[in-house]
């Protein structure tokens, strides 16, 4: 049964064309933390169980660690995305079909899903995005997962602004941040860090473009794909799952 349910999972994977490539043709300029973020290695683990503990060579970090969690840490499905704030397939993911597969199956206890921000190279801004979502994220939970939304539902309002970390600073404000902590956490690189280590991971795991999907267990997903045949492969997976724990 897993076979037929991973090449099912294969198959609409090929079909999910459409995404933001991390090698573009054009070279799109970038600010020296952005170049180093992009050309530095990681020794993280390409092993991503719950908990699962990761080597960077200097120190040790888990994938825990790393991104935004959503649903009952006990769910049968565990999904990581890779997402690139710039990228507008990414946006066009969040503002179509991850609210429907929210509902479906993150609500319901069926899903626990894992979102990492990740800097795919093709944009000069997507810093700025990051950090700022990082640095809010370090001081609540509901004031990231507000500011999450309003990055990729108003994407253009900072991408092609030319002060973009003022623009994302304003949004986080409205989420309620304390800006005082905001502005220490930027000046201080607070999670330069921790972003260099979602792109390690990426680049392990062979992140080409974003958005990218690991359903654990199964073949990635690398690209946009319709919001039916995502609801297609989680509710295959889930019976399968199912199925499984049953026995």
């Amino acid at each position: 049964m897993r076979q037929s349910v991973a090449g099912t999972v294969t198959m609409l994977a090929v079909l999910a064309m459409a995404g933001c490539e991390a090698e573009a043709e054009t070279e799109v300029p970038q600010d020296d933390t952005t170049q180093i973020l992009l050309s530095g290695t990681s020794g993280i683990s390409t092993e991503m169980n719950r908990g699962a503990a990761v080597d960077p060579n200097e120190s040790m970090i888990r994938l825990a660690e790393l991104g935004y969690d959503m649903g009952d840490d006990d769910a049968p499905i565990r999904i990581v995305e890779m997402s690139d704030y710039s990228c507008g397939f990414c946006r066009q993911f969040h503002a179509e079909t991850f609210p429907i597969l929210y509902e479906e199956f993150i609500e319901t206890g069926k899903v626990v899903w894992k979102f990492i921000p990740f800097i795919n190279g093709m944009f000069q801004h997507s810093l700025k995005a990051t950090e700022g979502a990082e640095c809010t994220m370090g001081q609540s939970q509901e004031m990231f997962a507000t500011l999450n939304d309003r990055l990729w539902n108003e994407q253009a309002s900072w991408k092609n602004d030319d002060d973009p970390a003022a623009v994302v600073r304003q949004m986080a404000g409205d989420a309620g941040v304390d800006l005082d902590e905001y502005d220490a956490c930027l000046e201080d690189n607070r999670y330069i860090e921790k972003i260099g280590q979602s792109g390690g991971l990426a680049r392990q795991l062979g992140v080409r473009g974003t958005p990218t999907f690991y359903v654990l267990g199964y073949p990635p997903i690398q690209g946009a794909m319709s919001t039916e045949a995502f609801q297609q492969v989680l509710r295959m997976i889930y019976e399968e799952q199912s199925a499984t724990g049953a026995n």
